[in-house]
This record gives C-alpha cells, structure tokens and sequence, in this order.
C-alpha cells in the first residue's frame, strides 16, 4: 500500500541511562466538570527500566491519572516524561513518547487492516515510507504478530487485538509503556500469552491493573492509588503481604 503522511515533528526516543527519571509528575490535581475531585495532588516517578503496578479500587483515579499522562485530560501539568514538559507545544513529542494502550483495544483499532493500524502513529510523526514499514515489521514481531499486517482488525480474537493495540504503540518508540487494565476480557490462554508479553518487553511500563496475581508476578514495585491520591508505593511482595493495607483500599491479597 502507498505511503502518504503529513508533516509532523519527529520523536526520536533519547537513549536513558539506568535510574534515569523517565516520567515524572508532581502534586497533580484534576477535578472533572461536574466538581467530583479525581486527583488529589499525586506525585509520582518511573524511572529507566522500571515496571510498575499501579493498583486500586474503582474510582482511585487511575485511569484519570493515565489520561494525563499524553494530555488527553489536560496540558500544562507538572509532568516530565524523558525530560518534556507536558506542554502544548510538546503535545506531539510527549503523544509519542507515552505509549498508551486502552483497556478496550477497539478503542484503538479503527483501520481497516492490522498493518494501517500499526502504521498510523509513526506515519504521523513524519517518518518516510520505509521507515514506517520497518517500524509495523518491527512491532508486530515484538508482539508475535509478524504475519498479521493484512488481516482485518476486527476479525481478531481479544487477545490479538489487545496485542496488536499493544503493537501501534511500540511502533513509535515510546519512552514509556501505559496499560490501562491490559487483562480485562481476556480468556485465560490470552492472559497468559499477554503476561509473557509484558515480561519479555524490554521497556519501561506503568500498568494499571485489578489483576493483583499478575501484579504481583510481573511488577516489583506497586503504587497504591485510593481516593484520588497515592496512598503507598513500595516493593510489590512488601505491599502485598500487608492484609490491613490491602484491605483499607478495596484491595485483596493474591
């Protein structure tokens, strides 16, 4: 298929040494319309390489806060992701560097091809026509999708499409990985096919998740949200073995 793009501004994704802060956001607030509190004043910081788990009851806050993160519920907050400021002059740079994947992926999908869909983002972050076709290759391998590109989205199982969404983000050589409850709807094989996924991912990732076995199996730091706020951040085991913290935010033990 031919190729045509827009002119957009190029992210390339800055090489982070270890321990490098690549995403950071402090004392955030947001209410919605309606004067309901969503964020109450959350700071947080991911760093190179980290995966973390971000858990909580419904209504915590964190897919307010995850929508933050690419300025789809704000700009002009106080959030750095690989060192750009969350601004509207850096909306583009910062739409490509937070990769986010929705909790639907049809959500995501909506070309008519697996391989246009994939192709969307870096098409429109300027690239040329072969590096846009290098980049789906690349990403549909990572997600073990190679020969995929010509099926029809909307004939996928849920798995593969959570996969395929998973894949339009690693096109564009995010800075950073942003799951939206990655398992909901996914058969058991699916769950584990993404488990495997997520591990083997060589990228820094913050996964908002109420599957607290996957959590703790993948993630070894978990941030507690609750109300609107952080309420702890540490070690996953540490967390998790703590009853009476679990069970004053709506959470269980796995």
């Amino acid at each position: 298929m031919p190729i045509t793009h827009p002119h957009r501004p190029i992210y390339t994704p800055p090489t982070l040494p270890a321990g490098a802060v690549v995403l950071r956001v402090q004392d955030l607030q947001f209410a919605y319309p309606d004067g309901h509190e969503a964020l109450r004043g959350v700071s947080l910081r991911v760093q190179q390489g980290e995966k973390v788990a971000l858990v909580g009851p419904n209504g915590a806050g964190k897919s307010t806060l995850m929508l933050h993160l690419n300025g789809i519920l704000g700009q002009d907050a106080a959030i750095e992701v690989a060192g750009l400021a969350l601004t509207k002059a850096n909306l583009p740079l910062i739409r490509a560097a937070v990769g986010l994947v929705f909790q639907n992926p049809d959500d995501q999908l909506f070309s008519p091809t697996v391989f246009e869909d994939v192709a969307f983002g870096p098409l429109h972050m300027g690239l040329e026509e072969a590096e846009v076709r290098q980049r789906v290759h690349e990403a549909l391998a990572q997600v073990g999708m190679a020969e995929f590109g010509p099926r029809l989205s909307h004939h996928l199982s849920a798995g593969e499409k959570k996969r395929i969404a998973i894949a339009t983000v690693l096109a564009m050589h995010p800075a950073i990985l942003v799951l939206d409850e990655p398992s909901a709807g996914l058969d058991p094989r699916g769950r584990r096919q993404l488990m495997r996924l997520l591990a083997e991912l060589p990228l820094t990732m913050l996964v908002s998740t109420h599957d607290m076995a996957m959590a703790r199996e993948l993630f070894t730091r978990t941030v507690i949200m609750d109300e609107g706020q952080i309420v702890a951040d540490g070690p996953t085991a540490a967390l998790f073995a703590d009853a009476a913290l679990l069970e004053a935010h709506g959470l269980e033990q796995p």
